[in-house]
C-alpha cells in the first residue's frame, strides 16, 4: 500500500488531515447506501444467513474488525450474529495457499462457507488483488450477495461486485481510515434494523402441489398389487 507524500511545506499531520478532509466529502454521498446495506443486512442475518468478509493487510485488519462489532456488539447488547473474516483463518489459509495458490485463499472458503443469499464484503484499496477478485467469483458462482469497499473506482473488484462503496482518495490510508468509518456506519444502521427484522415472520416454506411420486426398492411387507408386486 503506496501512501501519498506530503505536499511541500506542510507537516505529515496536516497534510495527512488535508488528504482525509478532502474524501470525507463524497462520503456523505454514501448515506443512503450504508442504510440500505445495513436494514438489508439485518434481515438476512435475522433470517440466519451469514456475513462473510476478507482483505489483505491492513484491510484485512479491518474487516476482521467488522466481525468483532457482529458477533459481539456495536452498541447494545444484542443477540450474536454469523460473521466470519475469512483471512482470520490462518490453518485453512495457509493449507489452501500451499494447495491451491494464494489467489484460491478466498474464493475456497467461500465455496466452503457461504450458502445462497449470504453476504460476502471484500475490502481492499486497490480493487485489483486476485485473491479478491477470485472470492468475488465464487460468491457468483455460489448465488452470495457481493459488496466490496473500495479505493477509488472504477476498479475491477467494484465493476465485479453487485455494488460497492469506493473512497474517493488517491492515498491507501485514508481509503482504510474511511473504510473504518463505513463499517462503524454500517454496523450502527444494521443494529438499528434488527428489531424489525427478528420481528419480521419467516419466509413460508414452498406448498408442495400435485402427485409425488417416490422410487425406491418396494417395503416387501406392503400387500401385492394387481401385478404381484407392492
Amino acid at each position: 500500500m503506496a501512501a501519498t507524500p506530503p505536499a511541500a511545506g506542510g507537516t505529515l499531520l496536516e497534510d495527512h488531515l488535508a488528504l482525509l478532509a478532502a474524501a470525507l466529502l463524497p462520503l456523505r454521498e454514501s448515506e443512503r447506501t450504508l442504510a440500505r446495506w445495513g436494514e438489508e443486512l439485518a434481515h438476512r442475518l435475522a433470517a440466519g444467513g451469514r456475513l462473510l468478509v476478507a482483505g489483505n493487510g491492513g484491510s484485512a485488519a479491518e474487516a476482521q474488525h467488522l466481525t468483532a462489532e457482529l458477533v459481539g456488539k456495536l452498541r447494545h447488547d444484542r443477540q450474536p450474529l454469523s460473521a466470519i473474516a475469512l483471512h482470520a483463518e490462518t490453518s485453512a489459509l495457509t493449507a489452501i495457499a500451499n494447495d491451491y495458490g494464494y489467489d484460491e485463499t478466498f474464493a475456497r472458503q467461500v465455496r466452503a462457507h457461504g450458502r445462497p443469499h449470504d453476504i460476502l464484503l471484500l475490502l481492499t484499496t486497490s480493487g485489483t488483488s486476485t485473491n479478491l477478485l477470485t472470492a468475488a467469483h465464487a460468491a457468483h458462482q455460489a448465488g452470495l450477495r457481493s459488496w466490496a469497499f473500495t479505493g477509488p473506482a472504477p476498479n475491477p473488484l467494484a465493476d465485479l461486485c453487485h455494488e460497492h462503496l469506493a473512497i474517493d482518495s488517491p492515498d491507501g490510508q485514508v481509503v482504510q481510515e474511511l473504510h473504518l468509518v463505513a463499517s462503524h456506519v454500517l454496523c450502527e444502521y444494521m443494529e438499528r434494523a434488527l428489531p424489525a427484522a427478528l420481528a419480521a415472520p419467516a419466509p413460508a416454506e414452498p406448498v408442495r402441489t400435485g402427485v409425488e411420486v417416490v422410487l425406491g426398492d418396494p417395503d416387501p411387507a406392503a400387500p401385492a398389487g394387481p401385478g404381484g408386486r407392492a
